[in-house]
């Protein structure tokens, strides 16, 4: 057998590992980690601000339907449908205990208060309390009702409705009624 040469020293340690750059599955974490950031924060602002989604849409859908309904159909028809609408939004908005309950001149004065547009819920608003039970020869103004949608559609842009104790399951009951046999329509 041949002798090692002299020459031969020995093994020094390695040198140390650095912390960057990654390596290829540490940026797919952080890509993972970034991509679920954003899903969260988009999905909160379009639950939050995008009016076009959820039952805000809904509302709006009806509101036009009324506005559109106005000229031919019976203003009275079109008050009560009205006054049930915004019984409605104001439960979606602050829910069911403190919206359910309130009649008469309490109905139009929380409207007041919750509308931001300061639109005169209290003085304009009476024709939601009396046409539905008017008597048939008893004339509505179109264009008072027509200002009531108006107002209706502004108070529903104008506020966040308060999410305390309001789930989804608690919103879907309160715009969708069952219309028969399986079949429910929207607000």
């Amino acid at each position: 057998m041949e002798e090692f040469p002299d020459t031969l020293r020995d093994i020094h340690g390695l040198d140390a590992i650095p912390w960057w750059p990654l390596g290829v599955g540490w940026w797919y974490v952080i890509a993972f980690i970034i991509f679920i950031a954003v899903a969260i924060a988009t999905s909160y602002w379009l639950m939050r601000y995008a009016p076009w989604l959820g039952w805000r849409r809904d509302a709006h859908r009806q509101l036009r339907a009324l506005k559109k309904a106005l000229p031919s159909k019976d203003p009275r028809e079109v008050a009560g449908r009205l006054s049930e609408l915004l019984r409605r939004i104001a439960m979606a908005r602050s829910g069911r205990r403190t919206a359910a309950g309130l009649t008469g001149e309490n109905w139009l004065r929380w409207l007041a208060k919750q509308d931001s547009s300061n639109f005169d819920w209290e003085r304009r608003g009476e024709v939601l309390l009396r046409a539905p039970y008017m008597p048939p020869a008893m004339a509505v103004e179109r264009a008072e009702l027509a200002a009531l949608i108006r107002a209706a559609m502004r108070w529903i842009d104008a506020t966040q409705p308060s999410r305390k104790g309001l789930g989804l399951a608690s919103l879907r009951s309160l715009f969708s009624t069952t219309t028969g046999k399986g079949g429910s329509a929207r607000v």
